[in-house]
């Protein structure tokens, strides 16, 4: 390391106190004009940050672009059903914003749109940005060489300091990272040494890897005999890997034993009568099942129980029960609820709601025990607790379709709750497949169809045929609907240049492709529905007690039924 030069920012005694690390000076040497891009290592030290270089910045900055940003802050209100973050509704006229998963997708989108723009000319972020986002910088600082409390990883270094100076974007670029001395014999090992090796996970996730690369293997016919799925595993990056990812077991071994776990689990079946390496696998019902839904092989086994379990007593006076069966294993998993939220959620549940509880086996006065602290000598599931809570704020949601009060309300960051909801949309949707392939389970596929429709859109119950039509988001979904077009055949038979005079911002480019997309979803939902009206019409080929062709069976009449 050599001295390069000294910053020459005047710096009060209050500003060294509140930024030692000299970033108000680095920061000021390229915004407005340039964009900049600063590393946290926290969600929250993003926004502090951003607070703080706004409370020292000139005043000047809020005239840069200012009309621009004003229209941004309109934008955050309108996504965000009236509401701004306050944070940003401070950090925004400065041309600043901090950018990490708390923020929700249309926060984001608006964001990073301002920022490519020039409009926002500095995003203090998390390591999340590094990689998939191409936002590119004339300057980007790391703030501290640590992600979370965990020291950086080369290859997480290059990913941060690769967005200053694109090549096609940027004529020139830098970066800086800010450190202590405690840390300088770690960055300088850090910066001058290698990239680490690009190394295999298919045994470290073992249900979402090895078990379920099985599973795929044998279901889409790809391999069928034990010698067939190893010659396959040889050729994979694991196979080539294999010297030095496995220690105590061989190739062979790792197979075998991922084969009799998933035959353990009942998703294989083995034909036992050949030798080993002809040894067949064939998958069972609930193996395809969880095969087709693409579900977690960890959670498939608990998922076939609840549902049966459901069937038992599915309460249908309340959606809270099905929302709880669709709540995704992995957030429960991850979860530590508020008790006095969940306390004051469970004491305003209907009978209906407090009966799906009682099925759960949680109680009233275990929630209220563990909001007041006290003891509870009482085993609960604490997966099922914290299932339960998680099925409370998507409830909610449903009811209020609103992502900002209820992430208020649970006090839960708003894109942890639009993240949740999109998970419970997929897992639905899976849940739906994986019911399909098992007889036992239909009595949930029409519960479903309609429970995914709800949280895929999340909006009131009217917009959803209007929301189906490519183009149509919620906004837009609320002006059509008020302005009389309340379903996907108004749309389809709707004039264009009507929309456009009825429909405020709404050009004629987009009114076109929305009467488009409403007749090509119309004539799709038309052909499907004759599809379904020729099979129940159709002479079943197994009919029992007649024999001979069709005609002959049918008295020359088979193709008489026709639809109109």
């Amino acid at each position: 390391m050599t001295f390069s030069r000294l910053l020459t920012y005047k710096y009060s005694d209050a500003l060294k106190k509140m930024d030692p690390d000299g970033l108000v000076a680095l920061v000021t040497e390229v915004i407005p004009n340039y964009s900049c891009l600063v590393f946290c290592p926290s969600k929250k030290n993003c926004e502090n940050v951003a607070e703080m270089l706004c409370k020292f910045l000139s005043k000047d900055y809020l005239n840069h672009r200012e009309k621009e940003k004003c229209d941004v802050i309109r934008s955050l209100r309108n996504v965000g059903h009236g509401k701004v973050c306050p944070v940003l509704k401070r950090t925004v006229p400065f041309g600043i914003a901090y950018h990490h998963s708390g923020l929700t997708n249309d926060e984001r989108k608006l964001l990073e749109e301002a920022y490519s723009k020039g409009v926002l000319c500095l995003f203090t972020c998390t390591s999340t940005l590094a990689a998939g986002v191409n936002l590119p910088a004339r300057r980007v600082i790391l703030r501290a060489p640590y992600v979370a409390n965990a020291f950086l990883k080369r290859n997480q270094y290059k990913q941060m300091i690769g967005r200053a100076g694109r090549a096609g974007i940027d004529t020139a670029g830098e970066s800086i990272l800010l450190l202590q001395e405690k840390d300088k014999q770690q960055v300088l090992e850090l910066i001058n040494g290698p990239l680490e090796d690009c190394h295999s996970r298919l045994v470290e996730e073992v249900t979402k890897g090895l078990q379920s690369l099985f599973l795929s293997l044998i279901g889409l016919k790809i391999a069928a005999s034990l010698g067939d799925i190893y010659q396959f595993m040889n050729g994979t990056l694991f196979g080539v890997q294999q010297k030095i990812l496995l220690k105590e077991k061989s190739l062979w071994e790792v197979t075998v034993d991922a084969l009799e776990h998933l035959t353990e689990k009942g998703l294989l079946q083995k034909d036992s009568h050949k030798e080993k390496l002809q040894c067949h696998f064939r998958i069972t019902k609930l193996g395809q099942a969880s095969f087709k839904g693409a579900i977690d092989l960890a959670y498939c086994g608990t998922l076939y129980r609840d549902l049966k379990k459901g069937l038992e007593g599915l309460v249908l006076e309340s959606l809270l029960h099905l929302v709880y069966l669709t709540t995704p294993y992995d957030h429960a998993a991850q979860l530590e609820p508020d008790w006095m939220v969940y306390f004051r959620q469970f004491s305003q549940l209907s009978p209906a709601e407090q009966n799906v509880a009682a099925l759960l086996g949680i109680s009233e006065s275990f929630i209220g025990k563990k909001a007041s602290g006290q003891a509870i000598r009482k085993k609960v599931d604490k997966n099922v607790v914290n299932r339960l809570y998680l099925s409370f704020v998507l409830y909610s949601l449903l009811r209020e379709t609103n992502v900002w009060s209820v992430s208020e309300k649970f006090n839960m960051p708003r894109g942890y709750v639009q993240s949740l909801l999109m998970g419970a949309a997929s897992f639905s949707s899976c849940i739906l497949h994986f019911c399909e392939e098992l007889e036992e389970l239909w009595v949930y596929k029409a519960l479903l169809v309609e429970l995914t429709k709800k949280l895929t859109y999340c909006v009131k119950a009217e917009l959803i045929p209007l929301m189906e039509v490519t183009g149509v988001l919620e906004g837009r979904a609320k002006q059509l609907y008020s302005a009389g077009y309340r379903s996907v055949t108004h749309l389809a038979n709707a004039n264009p240049e009507v929309l456009v005079k009825t429909i405020d911002h709404l050009s004629r480019w987009q009114a076109k492709q929305i009467v488009s997309s409403a007749k090509m979803l119309l004539h799709e939902k038309a052909e499907a529905l004759q599809e379904e009206a020729e099979e129940l019409l159709r002479l079943p080929a197994d009919l029992p007690g007649l024999g001979g062709s069709n005609s002959e069976r049918t008295g020359g009449h088979a193709g008489d039924v026709t639809l109109s």
